[in-house]
Formats: structure tokens, C-alpha cells, sequence
């Protein structure tokens, strides 16, 4: 059964104004499908869909007398408007995006204030746990543990997050690597990439010293300590043996002629 809608019922269905739909009529850019016997203005499914191509136009800044030249062209196809206007709409996305990164990390600047707290560096993981890590993390590698923290604090929250949704996907890509030669080509290229992003966590990113030995002592204590490589709380001996393997490799081959 078709549905007929009333100009206040359109106007709120589609967020605009009822003095805007008054105009789209006079205009001729949307008319009524018929009039009630009263005179007022009734709209159709077909009006409906009209509008909203008038409003995604708009929405591109478009002007309406320009819209009302494309919409009333006799060849005009709804469905590659819509695909053009999802092509648009997702472009828009994407500077929209950057652009409120680039807001926060303005904004960041001028509080000039340190975005991370202790528990937003280790969210994710039990603050028992976090603070045993970090304890023992001291006791091996002393105040380069501290240097660390510190440079991630300096660190936007939306910076931070990606660069731990990096590792992630580093690490998905190593696990589904674990039955390939780990100093093989592939295996390096993503250990290459883990090398990066742990340089980044560490804040050592672009120092002259490659950390060759660190990055082969954390291969060593994946091997050694169940609790880094474990996934959902379950130990992955396989993948540990794997990725020390592969870390050494690349520190051997990569980092060591670099120390």
C-alpha cells in the first residue's frame, strides 16, 4: 500500500523546513503528487526519493536551479546518482576524519597538556598485571622504561590508539605467518614492520643506536614468558618459538652492522 504524506509529515521525516518544501514547489524543484481537497500539499514515494537526491546535491554544495537541470534531464539514472553520492559522501568522510585529527592535536598543543595517563599506556590489560609487567620491565631495562612512558605521554590519544592498532595488525599478520620459515622473505617483511612500530612504542623511533641487542632480548622474553605472546589468556608456545626466532634473525641480519 502506498504511502502519501502531508508537508508537515515530510518536512519532519527529511529534517528540513516546511517554508523550504514551499519553496522546492514554487520553484519546481519538488512538486506535490496531488493536493488534498482542502488544497494542501501531498507527497509520494516518488517525491520522497526526489527530495533526498535533492538534498544529497545540496549537500555537495550544488546550487538548486542546478540540481533541478540535472534531476529533470530526461536521462537521468537515480541508481548511478546514488553510487556517485556514496562515492562523495565517502571522500567527504575521509577529509572529515583528518580533519578532527588534526583539530585534536591542535587543540592538544595549545592546552599543552600530557594526554596519557599510566592507564590509558596500559588500557586493555588488568591493572595488577600492567603493574607487575611494568615492575619487572624496570628491574631488567632500568629507566629506559620511564623514557618510554614519558615519549608515549606526549602522544595524542588518537595517535597513540593507532599506534597500537599498528601492532595489532602486525601481530595478525605474524600469527597467520607462524608456519613459514621465520627468517624467510615474507616473515622478515612483517618483522621488519614490528621492528618500526616497537621503536615507536620504546620512543628510540630514528635514533642512531638500532637497539640491536633490545630487540633480540624481547624476542627472547616472548620465548621465555608466556604472558606476552598468549592470545585470549591461552599460551602460544608455537607462536613464541616462532617470533624469537624471527626478531633474531633480523637483528643478526639487520640491526647489528647499525648498533
Amino acid at each position: 500500500m502506498l504511502r502519501y504524506y502531508s508537508v508537515n509529515e515530510l518536512a519532519k521525516l527529511a529534517g528540513v523546513s516546511v517554508r523550504t518544501l514551499h519553496l522546492y514547489d514554487k520553484m519546481g524543484l519538488l512538486k506535490p503528487s496531488k493536493r488534498s481537497p482542502k488544497g494542501y500539499r501531498i507527497y509520494g514515494q516518488k517525491e520522497l526519493l526526489k527530495l533526498q537526491q535533492v538534498l544529497f546535491y545540496k549537500e555537495l554544495d550544488m546550487p538548486l536551479r542546478e540540481i533541478a537541470r540535472i534531476l529533470d534531464d530526461p536521462l537521468f539514472d537515480l541508481i548511478k546518482s546514488l553510487e556517485v553520492h556514496r562515492h562523495e559522501l565517502r571522500s567527504r568522510e575521509k577529509r572529515i576524519h583528518i580533519l578532527l585529527d588534526t583539530i585534536d592535536k591542535t587543540i592538544s598543543h595549545l592546552k599543552n597538556k600530557t594526554m596519557l595517563t599510566d592507564d590509558e599506556l596500559y588500557e586493555g590489560i588488568p591493572k595488577e598485571q600492567a603493574e607487575a609487567w611494568r615492575k619487572e620491565a624496570t628491574i631488567k631495562w632500568g629507566d629506559k622504561v620511564e623514557k618510554s612512558e614519558e615519549q608515549l605521554r606526549k602522544m595524542s590519544k588518537s595517535d597513540f590508539k593507532i599506534l597500537q592498532a599498528e601492532q595489532n595488525q602486525i601481530i595478525l599478520e605474524l600469527r597467520q605467518l607462524v608456519n613459514e620459515d621465520p627468517t624467510g622473505r615474507k616473515v622478515q617483511k612483517a618483522i621488519a614492520a614490528h621492528y618500526a612500530n616497537i621503536r615507536k612504542f620504546w620512543g628510540t623511533h630514528g635514533d642512531s643506536d638500532s637497539q640491536a641487542d633490545a630487540y633480540k632480548g624481547l624476542g627472547k622474553l616472548f620465548a621465555k614468558d608466556e604472558r606476552y605472546t598468549a592470545i585470549q589468556g591461552k599460551p602460544d608456545p608455537q607462536f613464541a618459538t616462532f617470533i624469537c626466532k624471527a626478531m633474531e634473525h633480523y637483528s643478526d641480519v639487520n640491526l647489528l652492522n647499525t648498533k
